[in-house]
């Protein structure tokens, strides 16, 4: 798919983190970029960046996870710039989840497919149909994880269970677009290779009352920095993908009409053999053998 001045980019979770740095490659692309977030005054702050550099935007407050809030945005983006070309389906929230699996809240699972589940879902009823309609080339671009997308880390099960979703569903949606011979492709995207700075870790800030905790936290919440400052003093040193290169990857990605928007790494190459050849030989998923706890 060619990208060209004057198409236009939805993204949510786009008031910081990937999400901007997307919506930013898009404008200096000469796309006019759509933003869409559940936080309106980190949306606010970002959709202001974006116009001082020259950027056509429209923003929009958006809880991915109410259907009709998703109806709502994709009215809006037709209304004010009459077509879509490009949906990234990128907000994502990580769930809180502590301890065993058969320990967890019912809260912690009931919002993290919510949004990281229903929301691309939602993004997709709301927004495919009208791409097909439109005759043009178009891409959705899903955010996976390499945590679940590839191999769960299983210290957070829930986040890798729904991010392992958006593989399948993309897979699906990639077959179902074929099947149509529809001029709007489908792609896949795993942020890295390496750890990213983004909001992830601090998503219970938006977190809705509806899927409120239940009972106290064992532990307190932790930062970024407080982790990677507990890595450090372990002796581990952390090594960070700028978001404007996942953004880069997009766009190459896009425009090479790829559907697996993963780029090349050790450690995820070395994950993707290892649980491919366990499944090949039927084999118990040692894999995963490094992440166990006592």
């Amino acid at each position: 798919m060619e990208l060209r001045q004057g198409q236009v980019a939805v993204v949510t979770g786009a008031a910081s983190g990937i999400g901007l740095a997307m919506a930013r490659r898009f404008a200096a692309e000469g796309l006019r970029v759509v933003l869409a977030d559940v936080e309106e005054g980190a949306l606010e702050k970002a959709a202001g960046q974006l116009r001082e550099e020259g950027a056509q935007v429209l923003a929009r407050t958006v809880d991915v996870s109410e259907r009709d809030s998703v109806i709502a945005l994709a009215d809006a983006a037709y209304d004010t710039f009459g077509a879509v070309h490009v949906l990234c389906n990128n907000a994502g929230v990580g769930s809180g989840a502590e301890g065993r699996m058969w320990e967890h809240e019912v809260n912690d699972w009931k919002w993290a497919f919510a949004v990281n589940v229903w929301g691309v879902f939602h993004g997709i009823q709301a927004f495919v149909p009208r791409m097909i309609a439109g005759g043009e080339p178009g891409r959705v671009v899903n955010t996976s994880s390499s945590d679940g997308g590839i191999a769960p880390l299983p210290t957070a099960s829930v986040y890798a269970i729904t991010k392992s979703a958006v593989v399948t569903m993309t897979e699906s949606l990639y077959a179902h677009l074929k099947a149509e011979g529809a001029a709007v492709g489908a792609s896949v995207l795993f942020p890295g290779p390496h750890m990213l700075r983004t909001g992830l870790w601090e998503s219970h800030r938006n977190r809705p009352e509806r899927y409120a905790k239940e009972r106290p936290r064992r532990t307190p919440y932790r930062s970024l920095d407080q982790w990677e400052a507990a890595m450090k003093a372990a002796g581990q040193e952390i090594e960070f993908t700028p978001v404007e290169d996942v953004a880069a990857e997009v766009v190459d990605g896009i425009r090479a009409d790829r559907f697996w928007m993963l780029p090349a790494g050790e450690h995820s190459d070395r994950q993707i053999r290892a649980r491919s050849q366990a499944m090949l030989d039927r084999a118990n998923p040692a894999y995963l053998e490094s992440f166990i706890l006592d």
